[in-house]
């Protein structure tokens, strides 16, 4: 093959990726932007949200497709409610003081990876598609669940933009995001907010890899260079960021290496730090 195909694959490869981050990104900006706190956590309720669909879809009889569409109900429910919890038993005792939550839910993503260890084992394990279709390209056959992924981030970002701009909920985040106090004075629930955008920032990712207990580490890391480059708290510069990192990874990852890839992310992270600290699409403070 030439340089097209290659070209073409490392592209798809990108978009793929790219959705995948945007959903794990969108969801540590928006605490960050309603929070103004770092959930450290928010790579392990990546990885209970794919533990929790592994079980869920080897538990259920029938095609691959039964068992899928049930974990991706039960999934959001089970870590939405355990980030709750979170929420209300660990983060709203510290009153969200931003260092004191950095350090707590350091604690709770080791509790979370070593609860997965003891239950789930060491072993990654895979999760059936719910379609195995091909489509033919130019050059070649390209997994068509692999695009319906990039379709359905799409459809769950829009979701989450109309919430955000056109619900009295999203009103509510938004209120407490430009003041804290002023929100509070006017008599809107602050707390209950910040653990319905706790519980929306844990149930957006459902993976398409391989289950593992330390599979939210990577996540974790290309969210928040996904954040920092786009802007703290901005939905539309996470989208544009993941876009830029993951199209870019599945590139070089392709022609060069997957590890010259996530130099150059974070070297442009430190560029981002260095000359616009609030990202690309962030408010100064």
């Amino acid at each position: 093959m030439g340089f097209g195909p290659f070209l073409l694959l490392a592209v798809m490869e990108g978009l793929v990726s790219a959705a995948v981050l945007a959903l794990t990104a969108v969801g540590l900006s928006l605490v960050f932007g309603v929070m103004r706190v770092v959930n450290v956590a928010h790579g392990a309720f990546f990885m209970l949200g794919a533990v929790v669909a592994w079980f869920v879809a080897g538990h259920v009889a029938g095609p691959p497709v039964w068992g899928w569409l049930a974990a991706l109900v039960v999934a959001p429910l089970v870590v939405g409610a355990l980030a709750a919890l979170v929420d209300i038993s660990v983060l709203k005792r510290l009153n969200y003081e931003p260092e004191a939550v950095i350090v707590a839910t350091i604690g709770v993503l080791y509790i979370l990876e070593q609860a997965a260890l003891m239950s789930f084992g060491p072993d990654a394990r895979p999760v059936a598609a719910p379609f195995t279709l091909r489509l033919q390209l130019p050059w070649f056959g390209y997994s068509g669940y692999k695009l319906f992924v990039v379709v359905a981030a799409a459809a769950v970002l829009a979701g989450v933009w109309l919430l955000m701009a056109r619900t009295r909920f999203g009103l509510l985040m938004r209120a407490t995001q430009v003041d804290r106090n002023t929100a509070r004075a006017f008599g809107i629930n602050v707390d209950r907010v910040y653990a319905g955008t706790l519980a929306v920032a844990a149930v957006l990712v459902v993976p398409i890899s391989q289950v593992h207990y330390l599979m939210g580490a990577d996540p974790l890391l290309l969210a928040f260079i996904t954040v920092i480059i786009g802007g703290l708290g901005s939905l539309r510069g996470t989208l544009v960021a993941a876009l830029v990192i993951g199209l870019s990874d599945g590139v070089i990852s392709m022609f060069w290496s997957p590890t010259l890839s996530k130099i150059i992310a974070t070297l442009l992270v430190a560029l981002v730090l260095v000359f616009r600290p609030q990202g690309l699409f962030g408010a100064k403070a």
